[in-house]
């Protein structure tokens, strides 16, 4: 996480910085909900992933719906060859196929992210204005993904 905090420092965005001691309590959930993305044994990336979506500006008929909410993806810069990022968001959208949920639901606050999710398949559904600027509420149907497997092997670098 300091990786991918020094990486967004050096571009003049947010950072997770602040939030580490908030991200390292989530791994001990005892709901499961924070996962890790591996290679050879060494973190790559983590996300939390759950089946409550939190109320903010889904309508009710949205929240009614069954979906998984996926969150805190933080991935470190120096596997972007590899789009860990991007395998985290897939294996969420398959996941929530094979759960039994309609929906990925996520949410972001800046523009960049937008269009990185975007690139994932995300839409935007709702955007809401916060205390600290817009907070942009983003879904994807959930669906099967079948080369799911082939794109973690091809994931995993030949040498870390």
């Amino acid at each position: 996480m300091l990786k991918r905090s020094d990486w967004l420092e050096s571009k003049g965005l947010p950072s997770w910085r602040q939030d580490a001691g908030l991200v390292s309590e989530l791994t001990e959930n005892p709901d499961g909900s924070m996962w890790i993305l591996e290679a050879d044994g060494r973190p790559v990336g983590c996300t939390t992933l759950t089946d409550s979506t939190p109320p903010m500006a889904w309508t009710p008929a949205e929240l009614a719906e069954s979906s998984l909410y996926l969150y805190t993806t933080i991935t470190d810069p120096s596997f972007s060859r590899w789009k860990p990022g991007t395998l985290i968001a897939l294996w969420a959208v398959d996941r929530a196929f094979r759960a039994g949920a309609a929906w990925v639901r996520r949410g972001c606050r800046f523009d960049g992210l937008v269009a990185y999710y975007e690139r994932q398949g995300f839409t935007v559904i709702h955007m809401m204005r916060k205390t600290h600027g817009p907070m942009y509420l983003m879904g994807r149907p959930a669906e099967r993904i079948e080369e799911l497997p082939d794109r973690f092997a091809a994931s995993v670098p030949d040498r870390l």
